[in-house]
């Protein structure tokens, strides 16, 4: 399969992957603000216990032996692992954004080598008329021909034929539906419906440290208090 269908399947299924992953920020950030809501009316309270206790002499006003329970501080940590989420989220996006960016470029980088080297074998060939740059900086076919001419030049460039054979057979994978190619990255939940992943297409630039779930089942896991 040629660079430019593999970077266009990938580029549909983007779309639909972001709104997903935002849609999971947006129910983390509800869940945090939830969270941090009970947290700070525990410690409020816990607070207020403290204050009694001490002006009824039950609590010993030594600040380094005063703490919050077990289950406040608990709570504090749990906001902690899903703020870290959501940034954690968010860094994916970006990443699956700047992977497409520079895949594009790379593909108009190739193209701009294949016309390069299309111009220069047409100077080299005997009938070739390389084009000349006029004072205006309009080229020798110049005009409504010339732009017709240069705009099928660009569909010819962009038709050029670059790919692979592939077995019709051949299992696909990922969000893109497309054949195992380049390096790709496995869900760590076992029922994941996809299983297999191209880097690029959820934004990753090198393999994942721990477990790595995929855009779909990273939000499935249950957030519990504790885990």
């Amino acid at each position: 399969m040629g660079f430019l269908e593999d970077f266009q399947a990938s580029l549909e299924s983007l779309p639909a992957m972001l709104q997903r992953t935002y849609g999971l920020i947006r129910e983390l950030d509800t869940s945090l603000l939830a969270s941090q809501r009970q947290s700070e009316q525990h410690c409020e309270q816990e607070i207020d216990e403290i204050k009694r206790g001490i002006e009824a002499g039950n609590v010993a006003p030594d600040m380094s032996l005063i703490r919050f329970s077990d289950e406040a501080l608990e709570e504090q940590k749990h906001c902690i692992r899903v703020a870290d989420e959501k940034v954690a989220l968010a860094t994916q996006a970006y990443d699956m954004v700047d992977t497409h960016i520079q895949q594009l470029d790379q593909y108009m980088r190739k193209m701009e080598e294949l016309r390069l080297e299309r111009e220069l074998s047409a100077a080299a060939s005997p009938g070739g008329t390389p084009d000349v740059t006029t004072k205006s900086g309009r080229t020798g076919a110049s005009g409504r021909g010339g732009r017709k001419k240069a705009r099928q030049a660009a569909v010819e460039l962009l038709n050029i034929d670059l790919e692979l054979p592939v077995d019709p057979n051949e299992p696909t994978y990922c969000f893109c539906k497309q054949v195992s190619f380049g390096e790709m990255v496995a869900c760590d939940n076992p029922d994941c419906k996809i299983e297999w992943f191209h880097y690029g297409c959820v934004g990753l630039k090198e393999q994942p440290k721990g477990k790595w779930y995929c855009p779909n089942c990273v939000g499935l896991p249950k957030r519990k208090k504790g885990k």
